[in-house]
Protein backbone atom coordinates (compact mmCIF):
# COMPACT_ATOMS: atom_id res chain seq x y z
CA UNK A 1 0.00 0.00 0.00
CA UNK A 2 3.13 2.14 0.25
CA UNK A 3 3.06 5.29 -2.21
CA UNK A 4 -1.01 4.45 -2.34
CA UNK A 5 -2.85 8.29 -2.45
CA UNK A 6 -6.57 9.07 -1.77
CA UNK A 7 -5.76 12.45 -2.34
CA UNK A 8 -8.57 14.42 -4.88
CA UNK A 9 -9.11 17.37 -6.53
CA UNK A 10 -12.51 18.51 -6.31
CA UNK A 11 -14.34 20.59 -8.67
CA UNK A 12 -17.65 23.55 -8.50
CA UNK A 13 -19.67 24.61 -10.73
CA UNK A 14 -21.94 27.23 -10.36
CA UNK A 15 -25.40 27.05 -11.90
CA UNK A 16 -27.09 29.46 -10.49
CA UNK A 17 -26.10 32.62 -8.20
CA UNK A 18 -28.41 35.72 -6.49
CA UNK A 19 -28.33 37.32 -3.68
CA UNK A 20 -29.61 34.80 -1.46
CA UNK A 21 -29.57 32.00 -3.31
CA UNK A 22 -27.31 29.86 -5.15
CA UNK A 23 -26.80 25.68 -6.90
CA UNK A 24 -24.00 24.79 -7.52
CA UNK A 25 -22.44 20.81 -8.10
CA UNK A 26 -19.61 19.45 -6.23
CA UNK A 27 -17.75 16.90 -8.29
CA UNK A 28 -14.38 14.60 -7.25
CA UNK A 29 -15.06 13.90 -3.90
CA UNK A 30 -16.98 12.32 -1.42
CA UNK A 31 -20.08 12.52 0.84
CA UNK A 32 -17.99 13.09 3.91
CA UNK A 33 -16.57 16.81 2.42
CA UNK A 34 -20.01 17.58 1.45
CA UNK A 35 -21.90 16.55 4.19
CA UNK A 36 -18.70 18.78 5.85
CA UNK A 37 -19.30 21.43 3.34
CA UNK A 38 -22.62 21.75 4.45
CA UNK A 39 -22.50 21.82 8.29
CA UNK A 40 -19.85 24.60 8.18
CA UNK A 41 -22.67 26.42 6.12
CA UNK A 42 -24.83 25.89 8.44
CA UNK A 43 -23.24 26.22 11.85
CA UNK A 44 -19.68 27.56 11.39
CA UNK A 45 -20.12 30.41 9.21
CA UNK A 46 -19.34 33.93 11.59
CA UNK A 47 -22.16 35.98 11.03
CA UNK A 48 -23.04 39.39 13.66
CA UNK A 49 -26.36 39.31 15.68
CA UNK A 50 -27.77 41.53 18.54
CA UNK A 51 -26.58 39.15 21.65
CA UNK A 52 -27.18 42.10 24.25
CA UNK A 53 -30.49 44.65 24.55
CA UNK A 54 -30.57 46.96 27.42
CA UNK A 55 -33.94 48.22 27.88
CA UNK A 56 -34.68 51.92 28.95
CA UNK A 57 -38.31 52.39 28.45
CA UNK A 58 -40.72 49.81 27.65
CA UNK A 59 -44.52 50.45 27.45
CA UNK A 60 -45.31 48.46 24.58
CA UNK A 61 -47.59 45.04 24.63
CA UNK A 62 -44.98 42.92 24.59
CA UNK A 63 -42.12 42.20 27.36
CA UNK A 64 -38.92 42.74 27.56
CA UNK A 65 -37.24 39.31 26.86
CA UNK A 66 -39.35 38.98 24.17
CA UNK A 67 -38.53 42.10 22.21
CA UNK A 68 -35.04 41.21 23.06
CA UNK A 69 -35.40 37.51 21.79
CA UNK A 70 -37.12 39.31 18.49
CA UNK A 71 -34.39 41.59 18.78
CA UNK A 72 -31.88 38.80 18.41
CA UNK A 73 -33.37 37.12 15.58
CA UNK A 74 -33.13 40.08 13.00
CA UNK A 75 -30.33 39.35 10.64
CA UNK A 76 -28.09 41.64 10.36
CA UNK A 77 -25.50 42.52 7.11
CA UNK A 78 -21.76 40.51 8.09
CA UNK A 79 -19.70 41.19 5.06
CA UNK A 80 -16.84 42.00 8.33
CA UNK A 81 -18.36 39.02 10.51
CA UNK A 82 -14.63 37.18 9.31
CA UNK A 83 -12.21 39.71 10.46
CA UNK A 84 -14.23 40.87 13.29
CA UNK A 85 -13.08 39.22 16.88
CA UNK A 86 -15.14 36.86 19.04
CA UNK A 87 -16.26 38.68 22.06
CA UNK A 88 -14.47 36.02 24.12
CA UNK A 89 -10.90 36.60 22.63
CA UNK A 90 -11.30 40.46 22.44
CA UNK A 91 -7.82 41.73 24.16
CA UNK A 92 -9.10 45.24 23.43
CA UNK A 93 -12.30 45.57 25.40
CA UNK A 94 -11.03 42.89 28.32
CA UNK A 95 -13.49 40.42 26.83
CA UNK A 96 -16.60 42.05 27.78
CA UNK A 97 -18.08 42.24 24.28
CA UNK A 98 -17.82 46.11 23.57
CA UNK A 99 -15.91 47.48 21.58
CA UNK A 100 -15.14 48.21 17.94
CA UNK A 101 -13.13 45.37 17.28
CA UNK A 102 -15.77 42.82 18.56
CA UNK A 103 -19.16 44.37 18.64
CA UNK A 104 -21.69 46.78 16.98
CA UNK A 105 -24.14 48.94 19.05
CA UNK A 106 -27.91 49.68 17.95
CA UNK A 107 -30.24 52.21 19.63
CA UNK A 108 -33.79 52.44 19.07
CA UNK A 109 -36.03 54.89 20.05
CA UNK A 110 -40.11 55.00 19.57
CA UNK A 111 -43.01 56.62 20.96
CA UNK A 112 -46.53 56.57 19.28
CA UNK A 113 -48.34 60.12 19.50
CA UNK A 114 -50.93 59.68 16.73
CA UNK A 115 -54.47 57.43 16.80
CA UNK A 116 -52.72 55.26 14.16
CA UNK A 117 -50.67 52.46 15.47
CA UNK A 118 -46.88 52.96 14.75
CA UNK A 119 -45.18 50.07 13.78
CA UNK A 120 -41.90 49.44 14.78
CA UNK A 121 -39.57 47.62 12.53
CA UNK A 122 -36.07 46.94 11.89
CA UNK A 123 -36.08 50.03 10.13
CA UNK A 124 -35.84 51.67 13.48
CA UNK A 125 -32.44 50.36 14.46
CA UNK A 126 -29.72 52.68 14.54
CA UNK A 127 -26.02 51.20 14.13
CA UNK A 128 -23.18 52.64 15.23
CA UNK A 129 -20.94 50.78 11.65
CA UNK A 130 -22.87 51.54 8.81
CA UNK A 131 -21.20 48.76 7.18
CA UNK A 132 -23.28 46.61 10.09
CA UNK A 133 -27.04 47.00 9.51
CA UNK A 134 -30.44 45.11 9.61
CA UNK A 135 -30.84 43.49 6.29
CA UNK A 136 -33.12 45.09 3.83
CA UNK A 137 -35.53 42.48 2.04
CA UNK A 138 -36.81 45.20 -0.05
CA UNK A 139 -36.13 44.84 -3.53
CA UNK A 140 -39.61 45.94 -5.74
CA UNK A 141 -40.08 50.16 -4.39
CA UNK A 142 -43.68 49.21 -5.36
CA UNK A 143 -44.49 46.73 -2.77
CA UNK A 144 -44.91 48.92 0.72
CA UNK A 145 -45.24 45.63 2.73
CA UNK A 146 -41.71 44.72 1.55
CA UNK A 147 -40.55 48.21 2.63
CA UNK A 148 -41.14 48.73 5.94
CA UNK A 149 -38.48 46.32 7.43
CA UNK A 150 -38.96 43.31 10.20
CA UNK A 151 -41.64 44.25 12.46
CA UNK A 152 -40.34 44.03 16.07
CA UNK A 153 -43.97 45.37 17.86
CA UNK A 154 -46.75 47.15 17.39
CA UNK A 155 -47.05 50.87 19.32
CA UNK A 156 -50.82 52.46 20.45
CA UNK A 157 -50.85 55.85 21.17
CA UNK A 158 -48.68 56.79 24.14
CA UNK A 159 -46.35 53.55 24.16
CA UNK A 160 -43.04 53.92 23.88
CA UNK A 161 -40.10 51.70 23.16
CA UNK A 162 -36.06 53.33 24.07
CA UNK A 163 -33.10 50.72 24.02
CA UNK A 164 -29.92 49.75 23.30
CA UNK A 165 -28.35 46.61 21.74
CA UNK A 166 -25.36 45.34 21.34
CA UNK A 167 -24.25 43.01 18.33
CA UNK A 168 -21.83 40.61 18.33
CA UNK A 169 -19.63 37.97 16.53
CA UNK A 170 -21.18 34.38 16.41
CA UNK A 171 -21.65 30.76 15.05
CA UNK A 172 -24.61 29.19 14.08
CA UNK A 173 -23.37 26.51 16.66
CA UNK A 174 -23.82 28.93 19.73
CA UNK A 175 -27.39 29.76 18.74
CA UNK A 176 -29.25 29.60 15.36
CA UNK A 177 -29.73 33.66 15.02
CA UNK A 178 -26.00 33.64 14.14
CA UNK A 179 -26.20 30.98 11.45
CA UNK A 180 -26.45 32.60 7.95
CA UNK A 181 -28.48 29.73 5.94
CA UNK A 182 -31.90 29.41 5.71
CA UNK A 183 -31.71 26.39 3.86
CA UNK A 184 -28.75 24.10 2.74
CA UNK A 185 -29.33 20.73 0.67
CA UNK A 186 -27.47 18.36 -1.70
CA UNK A 187 -28.21 15.35 -2.96
CA UNK A 188 -26.58 12.86 -5.27
CA UNK A 189 -26.36 13.43 -9.27
CA UNK A 190 -28.21 10.24 -10.23
CA UNK A 191 -27.06 8.15 -13.05
CA UNK A 192 -30.13 6.60 -15.15
CA UNK A 193 -29.93 4.14 -17.88
CA UNK A 194 -32.89 3.12 -19.96
CA UNK A 195 -33.00 -0.55 -21.31
CA UNK A 196 -33.96 0.39 -24.89
CA UNK A 197 -34.58 -3.43 -26.01
CA UNK A 198 -37.02 -3.62 -23.03
CA UNK A 199 -38.19 -0.69 -23.81
CA UNK A 200 -39.69 -1.33 -27.65
CA UNK A 201 -41.22 -4.28 -26.04
CA UNK A 202 -43.83 -2.12 -24.48
CA UNK A 203 -46.99 -0.55 -25.82
CA UNK A 204 -47.33 3.19 -26.07
CA UNK A 205 -49.77 3.29 -23.61
CA UNK A 206 -47.77 0.32 -20.82
CA UNK A 207 -44.92 3.03 -22.00
CA UNK A 208 -47.48 6.13 -20.72
CA UNK A 209 -48.14 4.04 -17.63
CA UNK A 210 -44.73 3.51 -16.52
CA UNK A 211 -43.46 7.07 -17.04
CA UNK A 212 -46.98 7.99 -15.04
CA UNK A 213 -45.95 6.05 -12.76
CA UNK A 214 -42.97 8.07 -10.82
CA UNK A 215 -44.48 11.25 -8.62
CA UNK A 216 -42.28 13.63 -10.37
CA UNK A 217 -41.62 14.69 -13.92
CA UNK A 218 -38.31 12.35 -14.38
CA UNK A 219 -39.54 10.54 -17.92
CA UNK A 220 -41.24 11.56 -21.05
CA UNK A 221 -42.61 9.86 -24.24
CA UNK A 222 -40.35 11.73 -27.58
CA UNK A 223 -44.06 12.85 -29.34
CA UNK A 224 -42.28 12.25 -32.52
CA UNK A 225 -40.51 8.71 -31.54
CA UNK A 226 -42.82 7.14 -29.41
CA UNK A 227 -39.80 6.62 -27.35
CA UNK A 228 -39.23 7.11 -23.62
CA UNK A 229 -36.73 9.96 -22.85
CA UNK A 230 -35.44 11.25 -19.45
CA UNK A 231 -36.14 14.81 -19.06
CA UNK A 232 -35.12 15.79 -15.91
CA UNK A 233 -33.10 13.32 -13.71
CA UNK A 234 -32.47 15.61 -10.88
CA UNK A 235 -35.90 15.37 -10.42
CA UNK A 236 -35.64 11.66 -9.26
CA UNK A 237 -36.25 11.46 -5.54
CA UNK A 238 -34.95 7.80 -4.42
CA UNK A 239 -38.45 6.62 -4.36
CA UNK A 240 -37.71 3.32 -6.63
CA UNK A 241 -41.28 3.76 -8.08
CA UNK A 242 -40.42 3.55 -11.66
CA UNK A 243 -38.24 0.38 -10.83
CA UNK A 244 -41.16 -1.12 -8.77
CA UNK A 245 -43.71 -0.80 -11.63
CA UNK A 246 -41.14 -2.26 -14.01
CA UNK A 247 -41.03 -5.37 -11.97
CA UNK A 248 -45.00 -5.46 -11.44
CA UNK A 249 -45.26 -5.24 -15.36
CA UNK A 250 -42.65 -8.47 -15.50
CA UNK A 251 -40.29 -6.20 -17.09
CA UNK A 252 -37.16 -6.29 -14.92
CA UNK A 253 -34.53 -4.23 -15.53
CA UNK A 254 -36.29 -1.71 -17.57
CA UNK A 255 -34.17 0.96 -16.24
CA UNK A 256 -30.98 1.28 -13.75
CA UNK A 257 -30.84 4.04 -11.25
CA UNK A 258 -28.24 4.62 -8.76
CA UNK A 259 -26.38 8.07 -7.56
CA UNK A 260 -22.87 8.98 -8.37
CA UNK A 261 -20.87 8.76 -5.65
CA UNK A 262 -18.60 11.64 -6.57
CA UNK A 263 -21.09 14.37 -8.04
CA UNK A 264 -23.32 15.96 -5.38
CA UNK A 265 -25.90 19.04 -6.77
CA UNK A 266 -26.00 21.92 -3.67
CA UNK A 267 -29.13 24.52 -2.63
CA UNK A 268 -28.07 26.82 -0.81
CA UNK A 269 -30.27 29.83 0.75
CA UNK A 270 -29.19 32.27 3.24
CA UNK A 271 -30.35 34.54 5.71
CA UNK A 272 -29.49 37.68 3.84
CA UNK A 273 -26.67 38.51 6.59
CA UNK A 274 -24.25 37.55 3.46
CA UNK A 275 -24.68 36.71 -0.17
CA UNK A 276 -25.07 32.91 -0.92
CA UNK A 277 -21.97 32.57 -2.87
CA UNK A 278 -20.30 34.65 0.00
CA UNK A 279 -21.38 31.60 2.06
CA UNK A 280 -20.02 29.00 0.28
CA UNK A 281 -16.56 31.07 -0.03
CA UNK A 282 -16.47 31.63 3.70
CA UNK A 283 -17.52 27.93 4.45
CA UNK A 284 -14.58 26.52 2.05
CA UNK A 285 -12.44 29.24 3.68
CA UNK A 286 -13.30 28.04 7.43
CA UNK A 287 -13.24 24.36 6.26
CA UNK A 288 -9.93 24.88 5.30
CA UNK A 289 -8.93 26.46 8.56
CA UNK A 290 -10.39 23.03 10.74
CA UNK A 291 -8.17 20.90 8.48
CA UNK A 292 -4.78 22.94 9.15
CA UNK A 293 -5.95 22.90 12.52
CA UNK A 294 -5.93 18.77 12.99
CA UNK A 295 -3.07 18.75 10.32
CA UNK A 296 0.27 17.32 12.21
CA UNK A 297 3.49 19.05 11.11
CA UNK A 298 5.92 16.86 9.45
CA UNK A 299 8.11 16.78 11.78
CA UNK A 300 5.57 15.45 14.61
CA UNK A 301 5.91 11.92 12.98
CA UNK A 302 9.03 9.95 13.09
CA UNK A 303 10.76 6.66 14.47
CA UNK A 304 10.27 7.72 18.02
CA UNK A 305 6.83 8.83 18.33
CA UNK A 306 4.68 7.28 16.02
CA UNK A 307 3.87 4.62 18.39
CA UNK A 308 3.12 6.98 21.06
CA UNK A 309 1.38 8.85 18.62
CA UNK A 310 -1.30 5.75 17.64
CA UNK A 311 -1.99 5.03 21.21
CA UNK A 312 -4.07 8.17 21.06
CA UNK A 313 -5.76 7.43 18.00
Amino acid sequence: MEGLSYQRFPRIKIRESKNDYCKFELHDTDASMANALRRVMIAEVPTIAIDLVEIEVNSSVLNDEFIAHRLGLIPLTSERAMSMRFSRDCDACDGDGQCEYCSVEFHLRAKCISDQTLDVTSKDLLSSDHTVTPVDFSESPSDDAENRGIIIVKLRKGQELRLRAIARKGIGKDHAKWSPAATVTFMYEPEILINEDLMETLTLEQKKEWVDSSPTKVFDIDPNTQQVVVVDPEAYSYDDEVIKKAEAMGKPGLVEIYPKEDSFIFTVESTGAIKASQLVLNAIEVLKQKLDAVRLPEDAIDADNFVELGAHM
